[in-house]
């Protein structure tokens, strides 16, 4: 099994992926070692010092005030993760809390936050024993970090409240702790606290949709291509020195896999002899610009995940020079924002996709298919309530694209008076991912079923090699009415699967 190392200076996605969702070990550096070791001191001697400490020695957010005696320390550790796993709602994803939990631990590897060796390879054992916290989708304003889905954790390594253990089932987290040899932690001075003050949630789910997107934007561009070709389009619009004169890199990116699809293509160019279409409509020919976009956003998002990624967030912080220090950067500002421009993003390349999905089941614009792709239109309806579903997809992405991080609330007796909801921004563009992938097969299911109606004109190769092997994946093609949602399904479970950019890119070679 793959084995991720996590030592002093973050990780990178690919980690996370790799532990979130192909369940790879992690193992503890030296390195990392060595650093808990020396952070460690630095916190014991502070808690053997009567000055108080925030974190160390006081109480939390606007209890701070009060300075916590030595005999009561482990007692508010342990109180704050109680009191903190408040989350309700129904659980998320393991995926998720795997994530969750294994950023939590490459913050604590840093050798920033004051916390024991033995607590960081607690939190090591439990993600290698497959053991998944129960975590609930509310509970995290996205600053302080998210609290209460950390708390939750945190409380699983205190050997309390619900996990999941490696066979789906729900038990109590000691039982599942003893029953793979793991021992409950004992916190100590400024554990409880660091266990729970991190962004971690927001940027796993950040890596994990980055992920999915880069396949659906593949992806888009496929579609968009089949159904430039489906009605006859031009592909003139994606000639390199066109998008040279514009150098955004996402667009030209985009134009360039639409190109390298429709190469070979019979089926272009055609409306060059229809004397009333002079041009593409918007959905089609502008289909690079917009995609184009929403990849140039996805490159921002990057660079602010690997930024993330890179950071030791927690408050207070553990500095090499002995000194520990409240400070601001567990606030999910920089995380939020990308999330929720990239829901944006998301929810406009559905729109167009749903507008070329339009066009072509309309007999006034499709240039000569039949009326909704039926095969006896009026006794058949076709596909017609097939778009009413993508357009019931699109319209619930539009509502996701309203941005959280705009809504902040104030929390704690107005200490934590702004906040940065990122957590909500991350959940929602979770949805928003999952409709995205839902509206580009049916643009797939209609785009595929109207080539194969232009009797006599060849696609391009890349085109019939995705027909071909979604037909083989159970997404049927043209014929008389049936029961659509398990084709639906089907094209929905060809593209999730990655298999619609495979299929492509055998032809193709790598899309970008």
């Amino acid at each position: 099994m793959h084995t991720v190392v996590v030592g002093t200076s973050g990780v990178t996605a690919s980690d996370v992926l790799a532990v979130a969702r192909g369940g790879a070990r992690v193992e503890l550096s030296a390195e990392a070692v060595a650093a808990l070791t020396a952070a460690r001191e630095i916190v014991d001697a502070l808690a053997a010092k009567p000055d108080p400490v925030y974190g160390v020695s006081t109480g939390f957010g606007a209890l701070a005030t009060r300075h916590i005696s030595p005999e009561l320390r482990a007692q508010l550790q342990r109180n704050i993760v109680r009191s903190h796993a408040a989350g309700m709602g129904p659980r998320v994803e393991r995926e998720v809390v795997r994530a969750l939990m294994f950023l939590r631990l490459k913050t604590v590897c840093s050798g920033h936050t004051g916390v024991r060796p033995e607590v960081a390879q607690t939190m090591a054992d439990v993600l290698n024993a497959g053991i998944t916290p129960v975590v609930h989708e509310y509970g995290s304003l996205g600053c302080s970090g998210d609290l209460a889905p950390l708390s939750h954790c945190a409380l699983t390594l205190m050997g309390e409240g619900d996990a999941e253990g490696p066979d789906g089932v729900v038990r109590p987290a000691g039982e599942l702790l003893a029953a793979h040899g793991i021992a409950a932690v004992e916190l100590r001075e400024k554990e409880g606290l660091a266990l729970l003050n991190g962004t971690d949630g927001m940027l796993g789910m950040l890596i994990m949709a980055l992920a999915d997107l880069d396949t659906l934007y593949k992806s888009a561009d496929v579609t968009a291509a089949l159904s430039l070709e489906a009605l006859l389009g031009t592909d003139k619009v994606l000639a390199p020195e066109l998008h040279a004169i514009r150098p955004h890199p996402g667009q030209g990116a985009s134009a360039a896999n639409m190109l390298a699809v429709l190469k070979g293509s019979a089926l272009t160019g055609h409306h060059q002899d229809d004397a009333p279409r002079v041009q593409d409509a918007y959905s089609v020919r502008c289909a690079p610009q917009v995609a184009g976009a929403g990849r140039d956003t996805m490159a921002h998002a990057r660079l602010v995940a690997e930024r993330e990624l890179a950071s030791a967030v927690d408050n207070p912080v553990v500095l090499p020079d002995g000194r520990v220090e409240s400070n601001g950067n567990f606030h999910g500002a920089p995380v939020a924002y990308v999330l929720d421009f990239l829901a944006i993003a998301a929810a406009d390349l559905a729109s167009i996709a749903e507008r070329r999905t339009d066009r072509l089941l309309d007999k006034n614009r499709s240039h000569g298919l039949p009326p909704f792709l039926a095969d006896d239109a009026g006794v058949d309806s076709g596909l017609m309530i097939a778009q009413y579903t993508q357009a019931a997809l699109v319209s619930e992405l539009k509502r996701l694209a309203v941005p959280a991080s705009a809504d902040s609330i104030p929390s704690s007796a107005m200490q934590e008076d702004h906040v940065s909801m990122g957590w909500s921004a991350a959940r929602k563009l979770r949805t928003a991912v999952d409709n995205l992938t839902r509206v580009l097969a049916i643009e797939l299911y209609a785009a595929t079923r109207a080539i194969e109606l232009r009797e006599g004109l060849a696609p391009a190769p890349a085109s019939q090699a995705v027909i071909d092997a979604a037909r083989a994946a159970g997404v049927r093609g043209a014929g008389p009415d049936r029961f659509l949602a398990p084709d639906l399904a089907a094209a929905d479970a060809f593209v999730r699967a990655g298999e619609l950019v495979t299929s492509a890119e055998k032809v193709t070679g790598p899309l970008r």
